[in-house]
Protein backbone atom coordinates (compact mmCIF):
# COMPACT_ATOMS: atom_id res chain seq x y z
CA UNK A 1 0.00 0.00 0.00
CA UNK A 2 1.11 3.61 -0.74
CA UNK A 3 1.70 6.07 2.41
CA UNK A 4 2.67 9.68 3.10
CA UNK A 5 4.55 10.57 6.05
CA UNK A 6 4.93 14.02 6.89
CA UNK A 7 7.92 15.11 8.90
CA UNK A 8 6.94 17.51 11.62
CA UNK A 9 9.59 17.64 14.50
CA UNK A 10 11.88 20.94 13.82
CA UNK A 11 11.24 23.59 16.15
CA UNK A 12 12.08 26.55 14.23
CA UNK A 13 14.59 29.16 16.34
CA UNK A 14 14.60 32.09 13.16
CA UNK A 15 10.78 31.98 14.06
CA UNK A 16 11.58 33.34 17.46
CA UNK A 17 9.42 33.97 19.97
CA UNK A 18 6.70 33.19 17.84
CA UNK A 19 8.16 29.31 17.77
CA UNK A 20 8.50 27.94 20.46
CA UNK A 21 10.40 24.10 21.76
CA UNK A 22 6.53 23.55 23.12
CA UNK A 23 4.93 25.08 19.93
CA UNK A 24 6.99 24.65 16.84
CA UNK A 25 6.63 26.79 13.51
CA UNK A 26 4.35 23.84 11.98
CA UNK A 27 1.13 24.55 14.52
CA UNK A 28 1.34 28.71 14.04
CA UNK A 29 -1.93 30.08 12.35
CA UNK A 30 -0.17 32.24 10.48
CA UNK A 31 -1.70 31.53 7.38
CA UNK A 32 -5.22 32.82 7.22
CA UNK A 33 -5.83 30.58 10.81
CA UNK A 34 -4.25 27.74 9.09
CA UNK A 35 -0.77 26.19 10.19
CA UNK A 36 1.76 24.69 8.03
CA UNK A 37 0.95 21.22 9.31
CA UNK A 38 -2.74 21.69 8.09
CA UNK A 39 -1.51 23.12 4.59
CA UNK A 40 0.15 20.08 4.08
CA UNK A 41 -1.99 17.49 5.48
CA UNK A 42 -4.22 19.38 2.95
CA UNK A 43 -1.85 19.29 0.34
CA UNK A 44 -1.32 15.31 0.62
CA UNK A 45 -5.39 14.76 0.35
CA UNK A 46 -5.62 14.60 -3.44
CA UNK A 47 -3.51 11.54 -3.36
CA UNK A 48 -3.61 9.81 -0.02
CA UNK A 49 -6.57 9.15 2.18
CA UNK A 50 -6.78 10.20 6.12
CA UNK A 51 -5.83 6.41 6.60
CA UNK A 52 -2.84 6.33 4.42
CA UNK A 53 -1.72 9.53 6.14
CA UNK A 54 1.07 9.46 9.00
CA UNK A 55 2.66 12.41 10.95
CA UNK A 56 6.18 11.91 12.66
CA UNK A 57 6.82 14.46 15.43
CA UNK A 58 8.39 15.11 18.67
CA UNK A 59 7.30 13.40 21.16
CA UNK A 60 6.33 16.54 22.77
CA UNK A 61 4.17 17.82 19.66
CA UNK A 62 1.80 14.74 19.70
CA UNK A 63 -1.32 16.40 21.79
CA UNK A 64 -0.74 19.66 19.04
CA UNK A 65 -0.09 17.57 16.30
CA UNK A 66 -3.36 15.47 17.06
CA UNK A 67 -5.45 18.55 17.66
CA UNK A 68 -4.30 20.74 14.22
CA UNK A 69 -4.99 17.39 12.15
CA UNK A 70 -8.02 15.03 13.80
CA UNK A 71 -8.44 13.42 10.43
CA UNK A 72 -5.31 10.84 11.84
CA UNK A 73 -6.35 7.70 12.17
CA UNK A 74 -5.33 6.16 16.09
CA UNK A 75 -2.29 5.55 15.82
CA UNK A 76 -1.11 6.95 13.17
CA UNK A 77 1.06 10.20 15.01
CA UNK A 78 4.32 8.83 15.54
CA UNK A 79 6.58 10.18 18.45
CA UNK A 80 10.42 10.48 18.38
CA UNK A 81 11.61 10.19 21.91
CA UNK A 82 14.34 12.52 20.97
CA UNK A 83 16.10 14.31 17.75
CA UNK A 84 18.05 11.83 15.31
CA UNK A 85 17.50 13.92 12.38
CA UNK A 86 16.29 12.94 8.95
CA UNK A 87 17.97 9.48 9.15
CA UNK A 88 16.64 8.55 12.17
CA UNK A 89 13.13 10.16 11.40
CA UNK A 90 13.14 8.40 7.84
CA UNK A 91 14.29 5.05 9.22
CA UNK A 92 11.78 4.83 12.21
CA UNK A 93 9.00 5.57 9.86
CA UNK A 94 10.43 2.87 7.21
CA UNK A 95 10.61 0.46 10.13
CA UNK A 96 6.90 1.44 11.82
CA UNK A 97 4.84 1.15 8.32
CA UNK A 98 6.55 -2.19 7.24
CA UNK A 99 5.90 -3.91 10.33
CA UNK A 100 2.48 -4.50 8.88
CA UNK A 101 3.03 -4.01 5.02
CA UNK A 102 6.61 -5.23 3.31
CA UNK A 103 5.29 -3.83 0.31
CA UNK A 104 5.02 -0.57 1.89
CA UNK A 105 5.81 2.71 -0.26
CA UNK A 106 6.54 5.83 1.93
CA UNK A 107 5.94 9.36 0.40
CA UNK A 108 8.14 11.33 3.25
CA UNK A 109 7.55 15.18 2.73
CA UNK A 110 8.02 17.58 5.09
CA UNK A 111 5.36 20.19 6.75
CA UNK A 112 7.58 23.31 7.18
CA UNK A 113 7.03 23.77 3.42
CA UNK A 114 4.62 26.11 1.01
CA UNK A 115 4.41 24.40 -2.24
CA UNK A 116 2.18 26.12 -4.95
CA UNK A 117 -0.25 24.82 -7.30
CA UNK A 118 -1.55 22.30 -5.50
CA UNK A 119 -2.31 20.02 -8.34
CA UNK A 120 1.21 19.75 -9.91
CA UNK A 121 2.74 18.62 -6.53
CA UNK A 122 -0.05 16.17 -6.43
CA UNK A 123 0.59 14.87 -9.99
CA UNK A 124 4.68 14.28 -9.00
CA UNK A 125 3.86 12.61 -5.87
CA UNK A 126 1.31 10.28 -8.36
CA UNK A 127 4.08 10.08 -10.70
CA UNK A 128 6.93 8.92 -8.12
CA UNK A 129 5.20 6.82 -6.21
CA UNK A 130 4.24 5.08 -9.33
CA UNK A 131 7.77 4.86 -10.05
CA UNK A 132 9.09 3.24 -7.72
CA UNK A 133 6.04 0.94 -7.15
CA UNK A 134 7.51 0.13 -10.66
CA UNK A 135 10.65 0.14 -9.84
CA UNK A 136 11.22 -0.59 -5.82
CA UNK A 137 15.12 -1.09 -5.84
CA UNK A 138 15.22 3.11 -6.96
CA UNK A 139 14.28 6.79 -4.34
CA UNK A 140 12.59 9.37 -6.54
CA UNK A 141 13.52 12.94 -4.77
CA UNK A 142 11.92 16.17 -5.81
CA UNK A 143 13.91 18.97 -7.18
CA UNK A 144 12.74 22.94 -7.02
CA UNK A 145 13.64 24.74 -9.95
CA UNK A 146 16.00 27.45 -8.59
CA UNK A 147 14.73 30.74 -9.12
CA UNK A 148 18.26 32.47 -7.54
CA UNK A 149 21.42 31.75 -6.80
CA UNK A 150 20.99 30.51 -3.14
CA UNK A 151 23.22 29.63 -0.55
CA UNK A 152 21.32 28.55 2.10
CA UNK A 153 19.86 25.47 -0.04
CA UNK A 154 21.39 21.94 -0.73
CA UNK A 155 21.05 21.12 -4.88
CA UNK A 156 20.82 17.92 -6.67
CA UNK A 157 22.51 17.23 -10.09
CA UNK A 158 20.06 15.85 -12.62
CA UNK A 159 21.15 13.77 -15.98
CA UNK A 160 19.02 13.86 -18.83
CA UNK A 161 15.15 13.43 -17.91
CA UNK A 162 13.24 10.50 -19.79
CA UNK A 163 9.61 9.95 -19.91
CA UNK A 164 8.40 6.80 -17.71
CA UNK A 165 5.16 4.52 -17.71
CA UNK A 166 2.25 6.31 -16.63
CA UNK A 167 3.99 9.02 -15.42
CA UNK A 168 2.99 12.62 -16.28
CA UNK A 169 6.56 13.98 -15.71
CA UNK A 170 9.69 13.27 -16.64
CA UNK A 171 12.18 11.67 -14.31
CA UNK A 172 15.91 11.53 -14.55
CA UNK A 173 18.73 10.15 -12.29
CA UNK A 174 20.63 11.99 -9.68
CA UNK A 175 23.76 12.55 -10.83
CA UNK A 176 25.20 14.52 -7.93
CA UNK A 177 24.19 15.51 -4.40
CA UNK A 178 25.98 19.12 -3.41
CA UNK A 179 26.04 20.58 -0.21
CA UNK A 180 25.32 24.82 0.16
CA UNK A 181 27.52 26.30 -2.07
CA UNK A 182 29.37 29.79 -2.22
CA UNK A 183 27.59 32.40 -4.18
CA UNK A 184 30.20 32.14 -7.59
CA UNK A 185 29.32 27.91 -7.41
CA UNK A 186 25.44 28.47 -7.21
CA UNK A 187 25.41 31.10 -9.74
CA UNK A 188 27.19 28.09 -12.10
CA UNK A 189 25.13 25.95 -10.93
CA UNK A 190 21.75 27.81 -12.14
CA UNK A 191 23.48 28.37 -15.56
CA UNK A 192 24.65 25.15 -16.11
CA UNK A 193 21.03 24.32 -16.31
CA UNK A 194 21.12 20.59 -14.48
CA UNK A 195 20.67 21.63 -10.86
CA UNK A 196 17.73 21.97 -8.43
CA UNK A 197 17.42 22.75 -4.97
CA UNK A 198 17.00 19.67 -2.79
CA UNK A 199 13.78 19.40 -1.44
CA UNK A 200 14.12 17.05 1.20
CA UNK A 201 11.15 15.00 0.40
CA UNK A 202 11.47 11.18 -1.35
CA UNK A 203 9.38 8.36 -2.39
CA UNK A 204 10.55 4.92 -1.70
CA UNK A 205 9.74 1.30 -0.24
CA UNK A 206 9.76 0.72 3.29
CA UNK A 207 12.07 -2.39 2.27
CA UNK A 208 14.24 -1.04 0.24
CA UNK A 209 15.19 2.10 2.89
CA UNK A 210 15.82 -0.64 5.39
CA UNK A 211 18.39 -2.65 3.27
CA UNK A 212 20.28 0.76 2.14
CA UNK A 213 20.36 1.65 5.91
CA UNK A 214 21.65 -1.61 6.45
CA UNK A 215 24.28 -1.08 3.81
CA UNK A 216 25.43 2.23 4.49
CA UNK A 217 24.78 3.07 8.20
CA UNK A 218 24.81 -0.31 9.85
CA UNK A 219 24.52 0.98 13.31
CA UNK A 220 21.13 1.91 12.69
CA UNK A 221 19.94 -1.62 11.85
CA UNK A 222 19.59 -3.19 15.37
CA UNK A 223 17.94 -0.42 16.82
CA UNK A 224 15.07 0.02 13.97
CA UNK A 225 14.61 -3.74 13.64
CA UNK A 226 14.01 -4.12 17.75
CA UNK A 227 11.56 -0.99 17.52
CA UNK A 228 9.62 -2.74 14.79
CA UNK A 229 9.60 -6.02 16.41
CA UNK A 230 8.09 -4.58 19.50
CA UNK A 231 5.82 -1.96 17.75
CA UNK A 232 2.01 -4.39 18.59
CA UNK A 233 3.63 -4.85 22.27
CA UNK A 234 2.59 -3.44 25.61
CA UNK A 235 6.17 -2.10 25.60
CA UNK A 236 6.34 -0.86 22.45
CA UNK A 237 6.71 2.48 23.57
CA UNK A 238 9.56 1.46 25.94
CA UNK A 239 11.00 -0.46 23.32
CA UNK A 240 11.14 2.92 21.58
CA UNK A 241 12.83 5.05 24.36
CA UNK A 242 15.22 2.45 24.66
CA UNK A 243 16.35 2.29 21.54
CA UNK A 244 15.51 5.54 19.29
CA UNK A 245 18.54 7.36 21.19
CA UNK A 246 21.14 4.79 19.87
CA UNK A 247 20.36 5.66 15.91
CA UNK A 248 23.29 7.68 14.39
CA UNK A 249 22.65 11.47 14.43
CA UNK A 250 22.25 11.93 10.73
CA UNK A 251 20.77 13.29 7.75
CA UNK A 252 19.24 10.73 5.12
CA UNK A 253 21.25 12.83 2.55
CA UNK A 254 25.03 11.80 4.02
CA UNK A 255 23.55 8.25 5.43
CA UNK A 256 21.91 7.19 2.37
CA UNK A 257 20.74 9.60 -0.81
CA UNK A 258 24.72 10.27 -1.50
CA UNK A 259 25.62 6.97 -1.78
CA UNK A 260 22.75 4.98 -2.95
CA UNK A 261 22.39 3.98 -6.32
CA UNK A 262 18.94 4.05 -8.50
CA UNK A 263 18.41 7.72 -6.63
CA UNK A 264 15.85 9.39 -9.26
CA UNK A 265 14.71 12.94 -9.68
CA UNK A 266 11.45 14.59 -10.33
CA UNK A 267 11.64 18.70 -11.00
CA UNK A 268 8.90 20.17 -9.37
CA UNK A 269 8.12 23.33 -11.09
CA UNK A 270 5.94 24.66 -8.02
CA UNK A 271 6.40 28.07 -6.28
CA UNK A 272 8.34 26.67 -3.05
CA UNK A 273 9.69 28.08 -0.03
CA UNK A 274 11.11 26.18 2.96
CA UNK A 275 9.55 28.35 5.97
CA UNK A 276 11.92 28.63 8.28
CA UNK A 277 12.64 32.26 8.78
CA UNK A 278 10.92 35.41 8.87
CA UNK A 279 12.19 36.40 5.31
CA UNK A 280 10.43 33.35 4.01
CA UNK A 281 7.51 33.99 5.81
CA UNK A 282 7.19 37.34 4.35
CA UNK A 283 7.41 36.28 0.43
CA UNK A 284 3.96 34.63 1.71
CA UNK A 285 2.21 37.88 2.21
CA UNK A 286 0.87 40.54 0.27
CA UNK A 287 2.38 44.00 1.21
CA UNK A 288 0.66 46.98 1.66
CA UNK A 289 1.33 50.18 0.04
CA UNK A 290 4.24 50.83 2.12
CA UNK A 291 5.91 47.82 1.49
CA UNK A 292 5.12 46.36 5.01
CA UNK A 293 4.55 42.68 5.79
CA UNK A 294 1.39 42.31 8.80
CA UNK A 295 0.05 39.50 10.20
CA UNK A 296 -1.75 41.12 13.19
CA UNK A 297 -5.45 41.96 13.45
CA UNK A 298 -4.70 45.27 15.33
CA UNK A 299 -2.48 47.34 13.99
CA UNK A 300 -1.39 51.10 12.70
CA UNK A 301 1.53 52.02 11.08
CA UNK A 302 2.59 55.94 10.33
CA UNK A 303 5.19 56.62 8.26
CA UNK A 304 6.63 53.26 8.47
CA UNK A 305 8.02 51.17 5.69
CA UNK A 306 10.13 47.92 4.63
CA UNK A 307 8.63 46.24 7.94
CA UNK A 308 7.50 43.24 8.90
CA UNK A 309 4.77 42.41 11.67
CA UNK A 310 3.66 39.66 13.24
CA UNK A 311 1.20 38.51 16.09
CA UNK A 312 -1.30 35.78 17.02
CA UNK A 313 -2.41 37.41 19.58
CA UNK A 314 -5.90 38.70 18.71
CA UNK A 315 -6.45 41.59 20.88
CA UNK A 316 -3.15 42.85 20.43
CA UNK A 317 -2.51 46.18 18.63
CA UNK A 318 0.92 46.42 17.08
CA UNK A 319 2.21 50.58 16.45
CA UNK A 320 4.86 51.71 14.27
CA UNK A 321 5.94 55.47 13.85
CA UNK A 322 8.46 56.31 11.28
CA UNK A 323 10.13 52.81 11.73
CA UNK A 324 11.60 51.13 8.51
CA UNK A 325 13.46 48.01 7.73
CA UNK A 326 12.47 46.60 11.13
CA UNK A 327 10.71 43.13 12.26
CA UNK A 328 8.29 43.13 15.19
CA UNK A 329 7.30 39.93 16.65
CA UNK A 330 4.79 39.89 19.25
CA UNK A 331 4.13 36.19 21.87
CA UNK A 332 2.02 36.25 24.70
CA UNK A 333 5.55 36.44 26.87
CA UNK A 334 7.89 37.65 24.63
CA UNK A 335 8.11 40.36 21.74
CA UNK A 336 11.23 40.48 19.35
CA UNK A 337 12.65 44.08 17.73
CA UNK A 338 15.34 43.97 15.32
CA UNK A 339 16.56 45.11 11.92
CA UNK A 340 15.51 42.52 9.29
CA UNK A 341 19.08 41.95 8.35
CA UNK A 342 19.80 41.09 12.13
CA UNK A 343 17.20 37.80 11.74
CA UNK A 344 19.94 35.09 10.67
CA UNK A 345 21.33 36.10 14.08
CA UNK A 346 18.31 34.54 15.82
CA UNK A 347 19.51 31.47 16.60
CA UNK A 348 22.49 32.81 18.59
CA UNK A 349 20.23 35.06 20.78
CA UNK A 350 18.03 31.53 21.40
CA UNK A 351 21.05 29.56 22.84
CA UNK A 352 21.92 32.87 25.07
CA UNK A 353 18.55 33.24 26.39
CA UNK A 354 18.30 29.27 26.67
CA UNK A 355 21.62 29.66 28.91
CA UNK A 356 20.25 32.94 30.49
CA UNK A 357 16.64 31.76 31.51
CA UNK A 358 16.46 27.80 30.83
CA UNK A 359 12.90 26.59 29.12
CA UNK A 360 11.52 29.76 30.07
CA UNK A 361 11.41 31.20 26.91
CA UNK A 362 12.85 29.08 24.54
Amino acid sequence: MDYAVIMAGGTGKRLWPLSRKNRPKQVLRLFEGKTLLRRCFERLRPVFEPEQIFVLTSAAYVQTVSEDVPELAAGHVIAEPIVRDTAGAIGLASAVLSRHDPEATLAVVTADQVIEPVETFAQALRDGVTFVNHRPESIITFGIRPTFASTQLGYIKLGSEQKEPDCTNPIGLVEAFREKPDEPTAKDYIASGQYCWNSGMFVFKAATMIEHLRTFLPDSVEPLLRIRDAWDRPDHNAVLKEWFPKLPKISIDFAVMEKAPYVHAIRLACRWLDMGSFLSLAEMIQRDTDNNVIIAGFHKLMDSRDNILVTEEDGHLIALMGVQNMVVAHSKDATLICPIDQTPRLKELVEMLEQQHGDRFV
